[in-house]
């Protein structure tokens, strides 16, 4: 037991020197199973191992043993450390009860007991003494080094009882060997791009240098603006990795907001590092296919995305900032991995308004506190740094790594489609009409609702759909094949939600957009006319609709400002700058804390922080559709098991499409789902499920989900 206090001590020292509390660290390693000393946890392990000789379930009650390493630290220079001792396992608690519970458990008889044994055993197991850390943001700090402390002992504790998966654990590849990679990818890709000439291919060299040269600057956040087609994706990627190599920064992460585009992303940086390991790139989010990774590859990305050791990592911003408010060990385990990287934050403009006051105080904390730099790329570039002047929040100094007036050069150059904006509203008879004069046009509304009456009244059953009524491996499915129809030149309507207007790499010659955020709409934009190859340029229709719906909240407010800006003769959305005075306005109208996140922060109610902190704020449950053969076999295998594992989630994830609590119950009542184990929240669906529309019940239409 001494050995593993020490190891996680050493460990934990290691992970919390990276932020300057390495002292700190080795505290809680020792720490933090003081109470395993206890007489009763002994027998109680004695218990569980006579179990397992007898091929025994082992007993469910276990003697606490987090309360005691907990205790002794409250009694030191730095009370809070009793906060992550006492999670380390539970989770980070409420500070005000922990330390009320402490207060009645240090005058026991049993806590002075089993300290005197572990002081005999452990002589290194003193009263702590460590200096208070001089951070802007005390919470947050708490969190790195919980998130230390538990990432240490959950790796000691592995190779101890499991050393062959310990042994998978590490990837081969560092961000010096990505870096080079890259830029002997880049090499091959500009030797042709001269060959081949155009003003896209200058515009992309121009970004890609102007973020080489930006990539020595010192950490801090940038801002890389690029129009649509410009190369953002690489170009953002070449500024990570070369100024990780610059600055001996450790990883890079890459958070977007659709799980869509996450696997695009991860796909272009699989070809861009193909000669090197598999685990060059670590994808982690809900939607990732299993079955494109082969079996030792998946195993290593399983283990990688417990604690994101790896040089590349690609995830959701979902699962970035969920994490980050997070108090449970699993969530925060990674946390600390986030001290002394490059964070890219692809379509930035999406970041959640409801909660950007305590997202962008993480943010400036990841910087000023852990020597992180943040990355803001799109193309529609949000007034964060100016946002302080109207709601008293904001980022701290933020640099651009392409020049505003280059930036609005290459906006100008880069123009690709004519914005033809309709101030009467039509109909979805008149609008479905339209549609039909067009052999390839994709149309986004705003709700699931809306695309559904549309794709009625279109009568087209080649027509094609995607929103969230479709699970994420029927959307890449339809993806696919609308790649496959634009590029051979075939007839293609497709009929969407805002699942492919950011980041989708689709290229349309017309494009309808119901009115709706003006960043939603150049985002629309973008999927029209993108590699630029037609002559007079792709036409985007902006429109109202008679019946159309609108999400409440602060999507309706944006989308009503929007129409102001769009009525405006005067209006050219190619000038980035419009969208900086777009989005001040937004931002002084909208409360940016809605939830009262920093309030729990403040109160250090770290349960009570998870809990308001929700990026997708609907209560939704998880029903598995029958969308191929796969599902079905997946739900056979863990039904006979009787029980689900975080592999059975990760598989059946591909296949389930999120409904609210309350039509859950409803659906349960009419027949069209079942439970699949008890005790779990885990749903089958057994009603309709289209392979155009996807989830529908008959004769009923679908919420007005926004996705």
């Amino acid at each position: 037991m001494h050995t593993h206090q020490q190891r996680v001590a050493e460990m934990a020292e290691a992970f919390c020197a990276k932020f300057g509390a390495g002292p700190v660290g080795h505290v809680l390693g020792l720490l933090h199973d003081l109470g395993k000393y206890n007489p009763d946890f002994q027998a109680y392990l004695q218990a569980c191992w006579a179990a397992q000789q007898q091929g025994k379930r082992p007993p469910v009650k276990s003697a606490p043993h987090a309360v005691y390493g907990a205790a002794l630290a409250a009694q030191g220079t730095l009370p809070a450390l009793a906060l992550p001792l006492m999670g380390h396992h539970a989770g980070l608690g409420e500070r005000a009860r922990v330390f009320s519970h402490l207060r009645t458990f240090l005058s026991s008889p049993e806590y002075q007991s089993v300290l005197q044994q572990a002081q005999q055993a452990c002589p290194a197991l003193a009263l702590p003494s460590v200096a208070p850390p001089s951070v802007t943001d005390p919470e947050m700090w708490l969190r790195m080094v919980f998130s230390a402390l538990v990432d240490a002992d959950y790796l000691d504790t592995e190779q101890h009882f499991d050393p062959g998966r310990s042994a998978l654990r590490g990837s081969t590849v560092t961000v010096q060997d990505l870096w080079h990679a890259l830029e002997a990818d880049q090499g091959r890709l500009l030797e042709q791009a001269e060959r081949d000439g155009g003003s896209v291919n200058r515009v992309r060299a121009e970004v890609y240098a102007a973020c080489l040269d930006a990539a020595r600057e010192r950490p801090g956040i940038y801002r890389l603006a690029v129009p649509t087609g410009g190369g953002k994706t690489r170009s953002g990627l070449a500024f990570a990795l070369k100024h990780a190599v610059e600055h001996d920064l450790e990883r890079v992460v890459v958070a977007v907001p659709y799980t869509s585009i996450t696997t695009q992303t991860a796909h272009a940086y699989r070809q861009i590092f193909q000669d090197l390991p598999p685990d060059a790139v670590l994808e982690h989010h809900s939607a990732l296919d299993v079955n494109a990774l082969e079996a030792d590859v998946l195993n290593r990305a399983y283990l990688a995305a417990e604690n994101w050791d790896a040089p590349l990592v690609v995830t959701t911003t979902v699962q970035l900032f969920e994490s980050l408010f997070a108090n449970r060990p699993g969530r925060c385990r990674k946390l600390h991995r986030l001290a002394r990287s490059v964070i890219v934050l692809d379509e930035v403009q999406t970041l959640p308004t409801h909660l950007l006051q305590p997202t962008l105080d993480a943010l400036n904390a990841l910087v000023r506190d852990y020597g992180a730099s943040i990355v803001l790329c799109t193309a529609t570039q949000p007034a964060l740094e100016l946002s302080g002047r109207v709601n008293g929040f904001a980022l701290g100094s933020v640099r651009d790594i392409v020049p505003p007036e280059t930036a609005r050069e290459h906006f100008r150059r880069l123009r690709r489609v004519t914005y033809h904006t309709r101030s009467e509203p039509t109909t979805l008879a008149a609008l479905a009409q339209e549609l039909r004069q067009h052999p390839q046009v994709l149309v986004i509304l705003n709700t699931r609702r809306d695309a559904l009456a549309l794709l009625e009244a279109l009568d087209d059953p080649e027509a094609l759909h995607l929103s969230t009524l479709l699970c994420g491996a029927h959307r890449r499915d339809v993806l696919a094949r609308v790649r496959a129809q634009l590029h051979e030149k075939c007839t293609v309507r497709l009929i969407a939600t805002q699942v492919v207007e950011a980041g989708v790499d689709l290229d349309f010659p017309v494009v309808y957009r119901a009115f709706g955020p003006l960043d939603r709409i150049v985002q629309a934009a973008g999927r029209c006319n993108r590699e630029g190859h037609l002559p007079q340029g792709g036409n985007v229709h902006i429109v109202q609709l008679e019946e159309g719906r609108m999400p409440r909240g602060d999507y309706q407010t944006a989308t009503e400002l929007a129409q102001m800006f769009l009525l405006r003769p005067e209006l050219d959305l190619h000038d980035p700058e419009v969208f900086q005075d777009y989005f001040r306005r937004v931002y002084g109208s909208i409360n940016p804390d809605r939830y009262k996140v920093n309030e729990a922060r403040q109160d250090a109610d770290y349960p009570l922080t998870q809990e308001r902190y929700r990026v997708i704020n609907e209560d939704t449950r998880h029903v598995v559709v029958p969308y191929g053969d796969a599902p079905a076999a997946l739900l056979a295998r863990l039904r006979q098991r009787g029980y689900i594992t975080r592999q059975d989630w990760r598989e059946l994830s591909a296949y389930t499409v999120a409904l609210r609590s309350y039509e859950i119950s409803k659906y349960q009542a009419e027949g069209l789902l079942t439970s699949v184990l008890p005790d779990t929240e885990l749903w089958e669906w057994t009603g309709l499920y289209c392979s155009q529309r996807g989830l529908r019940q008959a004769g009923r239409a679908t919420e007005d989900f926004v996705v």
